[in-house]
């Protein structure tokens, strides 16, 4: 999640046209607040923080819009002025959205989980050919190839009897990657002495926050899709850690998240989410210890202290971090599919499953395909998350809460009932009866007759004679 987290200040700074030096200030407040976010989040206090292995940083689903407020004129104080009042705003609303826990059961949030690692799964494809659309090698052999061997090291080390080298297999597969690419002559560390060792965040370094209406309202809008996406998380991350999760813990991580985002834009930096990546490393590792994801918190704190140490991590190759991203990004899908296990395909389950991955694959599949609509709608839709998560919502209300005028398996979409058969008519069978070709043979190889229920009664009755049982062994009927 390290490229997460500074992928979000490097596209903002190039926008609003700062200088490199500033640029490495944004990374750092970014890893800084990120760090500190986590810690809150997993650690807590009374009211804040959901006490659960996840991890903060600057949440990329607000990137499109901080570049439209930039090239709009405002410039990166305009982003700091909309990210503080919406941060705000969410802060407020996060009790109401606490509340929707009881509309989330497993066949919503196992849709949620499932769309978190499919909607994820292009990011790792992007890693995987470089990150860099516009570089010579983007796509290359030698890239895409590089993040093959280094899934294929995680599958190995998953493999090996040692407890310890598997759940570290993700961490090992990162560095012996990039010890590979190094001896291939594909990473570089020359950058790594460059710059201050030491540098503590500046706050409000580029100036006063600008506050703009239309800035504002846009952030607003990203801040409800950010909401959502915690709360999917959250819920995520409780599943697979097998920790209850109820409306108050929901409420303490939302407002972790926001009290995060509305003191990030003093230290330089964005709106702060729950990350998905981390959703897939607990699933992965096994390791669903709160305290140890502090701690991860406390090495973010360290880089963003040391920009040193972020420069030598930043030095990873971007197919390294590809390869492992395939595995990570597969398990949380593959949590949510162990999810929908869960779910009872019977009246309207499988439609709302159904229709909620696909509305929520669109958006992925086809990024442009919400460019005509207004802003507002783009924003929320734009995420496969969150239409994901708003498809099941909705359809969930529609036909398991508001039932009024619902018909059992009257859709062509309900699940078929399961193969049953009636008590009365294994009554007459005995150990060893089995069929064979077609045919009801008994445990000696004769063949029973299979008799109509009339027919049945003419026998009984003495109207017609039983038909004489006949060995089913051709050739040996003497």
């Amino acid at each position: 999640m390290y490229g997460g987290i500074i992928a979000p200040p490097l596209i903002i700074g190039n926008a609003a046209g700062v200088s490199p030096a500033e640029i490495g200030l944004l990374v750092a407040c970014c890893l800084f607040v990120g760090g500190l976010a986590t810690i809150l989040q997993t650690v807590g206090i009374p009211f804040f923080g959901a006490q659960l292995p996840l991890v903060q940083g600057t949440s990329f689903a607000s990137v499109a819009t901080m570049v439209a407020i930039v090239n709009g004129g405002g410039g990166i104080q305009a982003v700091f002025g909309a990210v503080l009042v919406a941060a705000l705003i969410g802060f407020l609303i996060a009790p109401f959205f606490a509340r929707i826990i009881r509309f989330f059961p497993p066949v919503v949030t196992g849709v949620v989980i499932t769309m978190i690692g499919i909607s994820l799964t292009p990011v790792a494809a992007n890693w995987a050919m470089g990150g860099d659309a516009k570089a010579d090698d983007y796509g290359s052999l030698s890239n895409i190839g590089l993040a093959a061997g280094t899934l294929l090291v995680v599958l190995l080390l998953s493999k090996v009897g040692n407890a310890a080298i598997s759940r570290m297999s993700i961490l090992l597969a990162i560095v012996l990657g990039t010890v590979a690419a190094a001896l291939l002559g594909m990473a570089d560390f020359s950058q790594v002495g460059n710059g201050a060792i030491f540098a503590f965040p500046q706050p409000l370094a580029f100036g006063m926050p600008v506050f703009e209406i239309g800035g504002i309202i846009s952030m607003t809008i990203v801040v409800l899709v950010i909401l959502t996406e915690t709360t999917a998380d959250i819920l995520a991350v409780g599943e697979i850690a097998g920790s209850k999760i109820d409306s108050k813990r929901i409420a303490n991580g939302l407002r972790a998240d926001m009290a995060s985002s509305a003191v990030a834009p003093i230290f330089n930096t964005f709106t702060q989410s729950a990350f998905a990546q981390n959703v897939g490393l607990v699933a992965i590792t096994g390791i669903t210890s709160r305290f140890v994801v502090a701690a991860g918190g406390g090495i973010l704190v360290v880089l963003g202290l040391l920009p040193v140490l972020g420069r030598v991590v930043a030095a990873i190759p971007t197919p390294v971090l590809g390869g492992a991203g395939i595995v990570l990004f597969g398990t949380v899908a593959a949590s949510g599919i162990r999810t929908l296990s869960k779910v009872k395909y019977d009246g309207m389950n499988l439609v709302i499953v159904a229709a909620s991955i696909a509305f929520g694959c669109i958006p992925i599949v086809k990024t442009d395909f919400y460019a005509g609509f207004p802003t507002w709608f783009e924003t929320i839709f734009h995420s496969g998350i969150s239409s994901a998560a708003i498809m099941a919502v909705l359809l969930n209300l529609l036909f398991n809460e508001f039932t009024f005028g619902n018909t059992k398996n009257a859709s062509v979409f309900s699940a078929a009932p399961p193969r049953m058969v009636k008590r009365d008519e294994i009554c007459g069978l005995i150990e060893g009866d089995h069929f064979e070709n077609g045919k009801l043979i008994d445990k000696e190889g004769y063949e029973i007759p299979v008799v109509s229920p009339d027919e049945f009664e003419k026998i009984q009755t003495g109207q017609i004679q039983m038909p004489l049982p006949k060995l089913n062994q051709p050739g040996l009927e003497h």
